[in-house]
């Protein structure tokens, strides 16, 4: 389906442009001086890129939230992390708790501001003996009278130096747990407050900060919601945070590749240029037919968003894939520019290391397959805090998605393997998860924690490939040109296969009798399939339309 009309088009130019023109030609500078002038974000509020989805009353343009994928495709294409989380720490990650759980007087008092550029906001979550772990959280919050007393410390703060505002997370019931956490609007130019510009690997031109909490003085009005309920309003606010990485990543993705093809087709190495050899061939095209699969199950997470569909699992594997994809293609992207790409004046040295903070920021990787684990295997069900918003579509249900099996009675040959192919390995997938299950025991969780990931990951891929291949039959419907496309899906759903298979054998451990394994007969199949398909021919495919340019 497409989803982009005129309007998304018309804004995507006027972006471009405004980037290309006042963004482009600054970023080695910013870089270098490890900030970025806050009139750049001046110009863009007053041309409305900011406060793309929030109300007019507020300054904001209403949009539908695919205004904001494009924001995030555009600067992601800068290949400045350091640029890009600037702003989105401000629009995605702190804003929307004011504007979710805020009072009418602090949605007045600053979100006009964040939205015209005059406020650059951050969020502080993270301190040093609290990570992921977000409950063990310790800055305290006491009320006397009218205002809360705020003591504490927080770390690997984006905007804590440069901005002017944080939404803390803070205790404000020391024996409440979860129960005990509340968010506060804190000017951080509050007496008390102290701030250290942390030496970071990437994302140069952006601030991350250590900062220090001593009786700092928070006016009462300046809770965020009700109190003892920061905890939860984080949980929700944290999918919309993972959600932002993904068009921002994947456009990221597509420059490092792109700008590996233009290299490539340039350098010569023992008498030809080096997109004729077939190993850098096909790695280009792995890494493409990922970066395609994943741009989709991008478009198509946000689309459920868009409709007000509250899916953690989705968020996670995104959050999951994108980030874990983006240090592969960099690296890689890296490789295919020799000694040049070490150096600073080529981009993938950028690129390679902004890429290494998406594992961890935001929620590690180890933590999303926890997360998704839980959804997968404990069938853990995760629900929506209820904000001051009205829900546009709370109705709307995802059962009448498109299944493998529905697909495959309308499907035609072109996608038989695809569809087979992961067929076979959500089947494997679903087995191996009941016999986890069935080996419980006395256990309080089922499987290892390594299992645990390994179906975490698996899934997740599985899923992935799986809008992928939806979203290309149904295009195949009224496109005819798509042979690039159906190769990628056969490709990749191919190789989900046989890793699934592969891994989970493992994960049933020491059989004597294979023709009794549960696995048996997906194992016997999918090796057919494979024997029956090269995937060395879909690469030799897919690189010749990617880079020889034939149809």
């Amino acid at each position: 389906m497409s989803y982009f009309k005129e309007e998304h088009h018309l804004f995507r130019q006027s972006l471009k442009e405004f980037l290309e023109r006042e963004v482009s030609p600054n970023l080695e500078d910013w870089e270098k001086d490890g900030k970025i002038p806050k009139s750049i974000w001046k110009k863009m509020g007053e041309m409305g890129f900011l406060g793309l989805s929030l109300p007019e009353k507020y300054g904001g343009s209403g949009l539908d939230f695919f205004f904001e994928v494009i924001l995030n495709e555009e600067m992601g294409r800068l290949n400045s992390g350091g640029f890009v989380i600037t702003q989105q720490v401000v629009q995605y990650m702190s804003a929307p708790y004011i504007y979710k759980y805020g009072s009418e007087d602090l949605k007045n008092k600053y979100l006009p501001g964040i939205i015209s550029g005059d406020i650059i906001s951050c969020i502080g979550i993270t301190e040093p003996d609290a990570g992921s772990d977000t409950k063990n959280i310790k800055t305290k919050a006491e009320l006397k009278g009218d205002y809360y007393l705020v003591n504490g410390s927080k770390t690997f703060i984006t905007n804590g130096v440069y901005g002017d505002l944080i939404i803390l997370v803070v205790r404000t019931n020391q024996k409440g747990g979860s129960h005990g956490m509340s968010l506060l609007c804190v000017d951080l130019k509050s007496e008390g407050i102290t701030k250290n510009k942390i030496n970071k690997l990437g994302w140069r031109s952006s601030d991350t900060a250590e900062m220090g909490f001593d009786n700092v003085k928070v006016p009462k009005e300046n809770l965020i919601g009700e109190e003892g309920k920061g905890f939860y309003y984080l949980m929700n606010g944290l999918q919309l945070e993972r959600l932002c990485f993904l068009p921002s990543l994947v456009a990221c993705m597509e420059y490092g590749i792109s700008e590996s093809l233009y290299y490539m087709s340039q350098r010569k190495a023992f008498g030809k240029t080096i997109d004729k050899f077939e190993v850098l061939r096909h790695r280009l095209s792995q890494l493409s037919s990922e970066v395609e699969a994943l741009k989709n199950f991008s478009y198509f997470c946000c689309d459920m968003f868009d409709k007000d569909i509250y899916d953690v699992k989705l968020c996670s594997m995104g959050k999951l894939l994108v980030t874990e994809l983006h240090e592969k293609v960099s690296t890689q992207c890296l490789q295919f520019f020799g000694g040049n790409g070490y150096t600073e004046d080529y981009p993938m040295a950028r690129m390679y290391r902004d890429s290494r903070i998406g594992t961890i920021g935001g929620g590690t990787s180890e933590i999303m397959r926890d997360i998704i684990a839980k959804i997968i295997i404990d069938d853990v069900q995760y629900e929506k805090e209820k904000s001051s918003l009205s829900s546009k579509n709370e109705k709307i249900d995802k059962s009448d998605s498109l299944t493998l099996s529905s697909a495959e009675k309308y499907a035609n040959k072109n996608f038989s393997v695809a569809i087979e192919a992961l067929k076979i390995a959500e089947n494997t997938i679903e087995l191996t998860v009941n016999h986890i299950e069935s080996n419980r025991g006395e256990k309080r969780k089922a499987g290892t924690q390594s299992e645990r990931h390994n179906i975490a990951q698996l899934s997740s891929e599985i899923e992935c490939y799986k809008q992928y291949v939806f979203s290309i039959m149904l295009r195949s419907e009224n496109e005819k040109n798509l042979k690039k496309e159906i190769s990628m899906a056969e490709l990749i759903s191919l190789q989900v296969m046989d890793k699934v298979v592969s891994n989970c054998f493992e994960m049933f451990g020491d059989f004597e009798d294979i023709e009794n394994h549960k696995l048996y007969g997906n194992l016997k199949k999918s090796k057919s399939i494979i024997i029956s398909n090269s995937k060395a021919s879909l690469l030799d495919e897919i690189s010749e339309s990617l880079i020889d340019k034939k149809e």
